[in-house]
């Protein structure tokens, strides 16, 4: 119970007050002014009770979710840049039991009847085409039909596993469907996202509505993936195909994945060998069996489709014709999402179901036919036109709106190619409060609802995603032009069932530890997984060098002819932190003022600003392999990277640098407390220690190579690597090269040191998958053996250079270990990234 309830009653606000519903438009809170519908009084007094400023301390802490969650939504050409946080809304949308069970019937009509058209138009005799129930042009002019897939029979005859359908209200308070998708729906994952942030800020509400939850849906749609594989598949392997992380909805794809249990692959991790599918990963070729694709049609085979498509996979065609692999959705259901076949539907249902089309389509005329051509062109300014083919995102003209220039050119293409236009019936949409400024404000809302299909059974998600107008006078409801979203609240008469959607769904009649795994990792992901290790690590010790020469610069005893101060500029140029080399006699200023450079320009190449990007990106690519925790201590990474307003600008970068620093060892501390010990996170680590064993020798040899100021750098030498303390401890004395040496190069028992580095990869190395007829002419085993006798070899120099101060050979000994390791580094990559041989496991 919340604080209010516990204390007694709360005075109440009116939160009704300045709330207005346009006329004639349905408002789905309000049957009158200030009057709320029956199922939503309990709710609206609810948050009366909680006031305006309870609530607005609520929805910050929404919104601080979002972020950690790092729910976004990319917008190609958007100002805000790829990643842009995702809107919701904190209201809910609020459907009755009785509305929901009209909706959910007709849901599951649709879909069986988009099964039934689209088994007759690819895998049948097309009766539909023959028969003048559809127009030839219909199918054959249209961009989705893929004619390699004709013949191609779906699992179960189940071509639409997952629909999604688009709802509005109109005025009279029915429900209409605007538009179907039907390739790659999206949204699902989403209005999952929603209810665990609402859940979040309005617990008590969800649980007295009783909301009808969601794991239900997903648990079974997971079942269905598994029941569609091909026959005498007993363990079948099921994976998500996604685009990749610019994709609009890519935060979507990772996070039903990692909910799902299922690998997030892209196009490249697949290649097609006898007809077959198999996953490219460390341990060889392992079959798969179901894809769950989020590519569009025509992307996902270059070889039968579109052949600029880098998103696919060459022979993916082949593979579900010869029945060894089943994709959900089928390839060619685009076809469906044409706006021309609304028209069609009532005759459709008839004939194929012999009922009536229980979810009426937004009324809708095809221009290639004459009647229904002049019908367009006579009401041309009530109507909304719409392309009949192409992508249904594609913004619709309202003929009402237009210019007379504009009217005259759009009428003139419809003239021209007719077959390529609809006119739809303008629908006032209906409007839901939203709370912006601090009160309830009405905007228009469309409601995405989902039904999945598993040949034997219908399971639809109670609720959906519904999707906010930017503005109240916005004719369109559009993620990509700004709106927003809320979580859809089904409420239930009785029980909710299931436990809610914070965790992922068993397998049916499984124990936990004994359902269906994928063992293996794919090599992508191995790949990103090292080069994440190696640029978080590049980005740590870049920080710690920054930091500790800005320290310097801002203690009150830093001078312009101190010698510590020359001695850090000449070592910050050898180790390439500065944007330009310094000029002779640099003062404090200069070197201030170029070290601020690396931090904050984003266009200097190994800068703070562009490893931040690189960290960015490839955690991205790999986020369904982090724990929730783990992916919100890579999100603070951009946040505490923020300039801070009103600190002078070196106060400034000592503070981001502190707060990315203690980002990063927190992300390692996850990596080696939280991560399972399989092959993910052993190439995360050895990326981690090839960079950190790399910037010892260069750190090393750069303070040897300094000679004369040598000494100055030995402290902050120390002070970057993290091991002031540790000397000071077993020295008791000032940092001298031999010792620093010692403790930096050979300690074994220093996290920081190189023969650290060196023993950790020799562990690692052992335990990497082998195949012994993998090309290379030097295995990672034998290039750690050269590295430790290495690393004597540089030992010895140094012993024998701290007797008579000769440092030349212990340099040269240096530049060895640093070929050694770019070396085995190069050795990891060809044999386990760079996809030239594989075996099947």
């Amino acid at each position: 119970m919340s604080e209010q309830h516990e204390t007694g009653p709360a005075k109440t606000e009116n939160l009704l007050q300045n709330y207005s519903a346009a006329a004639g438009v349905f408002d789905e809170m309000e049957e009158s002014s200030a009057t709320p519908r029956p199922h939503w009084r309990p709710f609206i007094e609810s948050l009366q009770r909680l006031g305006r400023h309870e609530l607005a301390s609520r929805w910050e802490n929404g919104r601080r979710i979002i972020r950690e969650h790092g729910v976004t939504y990319n917008v190609y050409g958007d100002p805000q840049g790829m990643d842009r946080p995702w809107g919701l809304d904190l209201v809910p949308l609020l459907i009755s039991s009785e509305d929901w069970a009209r909706i959910e019937a007709g849901l599951v009509q649709r879909s069986r009847l988009f099964n039934l058209i689209l088994a007759d138009i690819y895998g049948g005799a097309q009766r539909l085409l023959r028969d003048g129930f559809l127009p030839p042009e219909l199918v054959y002019a249209n961009p989705g039909f893929l004619r390699p897939c004709r013949g191609i029979a779906a699992p179960k005859q189940v071509y639409l596993h997952l629909h999604a359908c688009d709802l509005a209200r109109s005025a009279d308070g029915k429900w209409w469907v605007l538009a179907d998708r039907t390739q790659a729906p999206s949204g699902a994952g989403y209005a999952l996202e929603n209810r665990t942030v609402i859940s979040r800020v309005l617990p008590d509400e969800v649980r007295e509505q009783k909301v009808q939850r969601l794991a239900n849906f997903f648990r079974t749609e997971r079942e269905m993936l598994f029941g569609l594989a091909p026959r005498g598949r007993e363990n079948p392997t099921v994976v998500l195909l996604t685009p990749g992380p610019h994709n609009e909805t890519y935060f979507e794809h990772a996070y039903l994945a990692r909910y799902l249990g299922f690998p997030l692959i892209e196009g490249a991790d697949l290649t097609v060998r006898e007809r077959r599918v198999f996953l490219k990963t460390l341990e060889g070729l392992q079959p798969v069996d179901v894809i769950l694709r989020r590519v569009d049609d025509s992307f996902c085979d270059p070889l039968e489709l579109r052949g600029d498509s880098f998103l696919g996979v060459s022979g993916l065609v082949e593979a579900t014709r010869a029945g060894n692999v089943t994709l959900a959705n089928a390839l060619g259901t685009g076809l469906m999402e044409s706006p021309a076949l609304l028209a069609f539907l009532p005759s459709l249902c008839r004939h194929l179901l012999d009922e009536d089309l229980r979810m009426p389509s937004v009324a809708t005329w095809w221009c290639g036919q004459g009647e229904e051509l002049r019908y367009v062109l006579d009401h041309f300014d009530a109507l909304v036109v719409k392309p009949a083919f192409g992508a249904p995102s594609r913004q619709p003209w309202f003929g009402g709106r237009l210019s007379r220039a504009e009217r005259a050119q759009l009428t003139s293409m419809i003239r021209a190619r007719p077959r390529d236009f609809v006119g739809q019936e303008r629908v006032v949409l209906s409007r839901a409060p939203v709370w912006s400024e601090n009160r309830f404000q009405a905007r228009s809302v469309v409601l995405r609802a989902y039904v999945a299909n598993g040949g034997e059974a219908f399971a639809v998600l109670p609720g959906g995603l519904t999707r906010v107008s930017r503005t109240a006078e916005d004719p369109v409801v559009s993620m990509q032009g700004g709106g927003g979203s809320k979580d859809t609240w089904v409420l239930a008469n009785g029980a909710t069932g299931a436990a809610a959607s914070g965790q992922p769904p068993l397998a049916s009649g499984s124990q936990p530890g004994g359902e269906r795994t994928f063992s293996g990792v794919p090599s992508r992901a191995a790949d990103n997984l090292y080069w994440l290790g190696r640029y978080t690590e590049r980005l740590e010790q870049a920080l710690r060098t920054l930091r500790c020469v800005l320290g310097r610069l801002s203690d009150e005893s830093a001078r312009e002819s101190s010698a510590e101060l020359a001695a850090l500029g000449e070592l910050m140029g050898r180790l390439d932190l500065l944007p330009t080399p310094l000029s002779p006699g640099f003062g404090v200023r200069e070197l201030q003022q170029q070290s601020l450079r690396f931090v904050y320009k984003p266009d200097i190449p190994g800068g703070v600003r562009e490893l931040l990007g690189h960290v960015r990106l490839i955690s991205s690519a790999v986020r369904d392999r982090f724990s929730g925790d783990t992916w919100r201590i890579l999100g603070r990474l951009d946040t505490d990277a923020r300039a801070r307003p009103g600190l002078l600008p070196l106060a400034s970068a000592l503070a981001m640098m502190h707060h990315l620093v203690f980002d990063l060892a927190a992300f390692s501390g996850m990596e080696m407390e939280n991560m399972t010990r399989g092959h993910g996170w052993r190439f995360l680590d050895v990326g981690r220690r090839v960079e950190r064993g790399l910037f010892i020798v260069k750190l090393l040899r750069a303070s040897i190579l300094m000679r004369e100021r040598s000494a100055a750098v030995l402290e902050p030498v120390l002070e970057i690597a993290d091991s002031v303390m540790t000397y000071r401890r077993r020295y008791f004395a000032e940092a001298h090269l031999p010792g620093v040496l010692e403790l930096l190069l050979r300690d074994v028992s220093n996290p920081r040191s190189l023969a650290y580095q060196i023993n950790i990869l020799c562990g690692h190395t052992g335990e990497l998958p082998r195949d012994a007829g993998a090309p290379g002419t030097m295995d990672e085993g034998q290039r750690i053996t050269a590295l430790i006798d290495a690393l004597g070899e540089a030992d010895s120099h140094a012993t024998a250079a701290a007797a008579d101060g000769q440092w030349d050979a212990v340099v040269t000994a240096l530049d060895a270990l640093a070929a050694g390791l770019t070396y085995y580094s190069d050795d990891v990559t060809h044999r386990y990234f760079s996809h030239t041989t594989f075996r099947v496991n």
